[in-house]
């Protein structure tokens, strides 16, 4: 489940950069509206029950690993929610400007823009890799099946308490 929201994250960064790239070619339209919107849910209700994901499940178990370096690099992730979650503030806004924008009254992301999108794109792929090529698969190791089950039905529980998850992230 959290590779497949890694999928999902992935997958909304591709969209923003498309987006970005049919503002510039065609301006604003409700399209650009309507992925601007889709990018906005995502990171507002899924990333940050992703992040409590590996707060609560991943980052206890390699912890508790006592690896120096794996400690260490846990504790950089952690910092990364923290720092991830202050830059989405101003992407948010840059993303409601297009939703809230028309024909009219669009103007394109100035530079600073551009580089607060390419630094919170940068930072998740980033994020991503260290936790899929060292954290995730050393909590894997370290977990029976039956803890990975009990992770993966208290992550399903809470989702479905919240009303985050969706038949998309049902199948998906």
């Amino acid at each position: 489940m959290l590779s497949a929201c890694h999928e999902r994250v992935e997958r909304m960064l591709a969209l923003l950069v498309t987006l970005r790239h049919y503002l510039l070619e065609n301006g604003w339209d409700s399209h650009a509206s309507k992925a601007a919107t889709d990018v906005i849910r995502y990171f507002d209700i899924a990333a940050p029950h992703h992040h409590l994901d590996e707060e609560m499940h991943v980052f206890p178990v390699a912890l508790a690993l006592n690896d120096t370096s794996l400690d260490a690099l846990v504790l950089r992730l952690k910092q990364d929610h923290i720092e991830m979650e202050k830059s989405w503030v101003v992407v948010k806004q840059l993303l409601e400007s297009v939703v809230n924008a028309d024909v009219n009254s669009w103007d394109a992301f100035n530079d600073a823009d551009n580089g607060a999108l390419d630094a919170f794109a940068a930072a998740y792929k980033e994020h991503i890799n260290q936790e899929e090529w060292d954290v995730y698969p050393a909590a894997k190791l370290a977990s029976s099946n039956d803890q990975l089950d009990a992770m993966s039905h208290e992550m399903m529980r809470r989702r479905e308490q919240t009303g985050v998850l969706t038949n998309q992230e049902i199948t998906n």
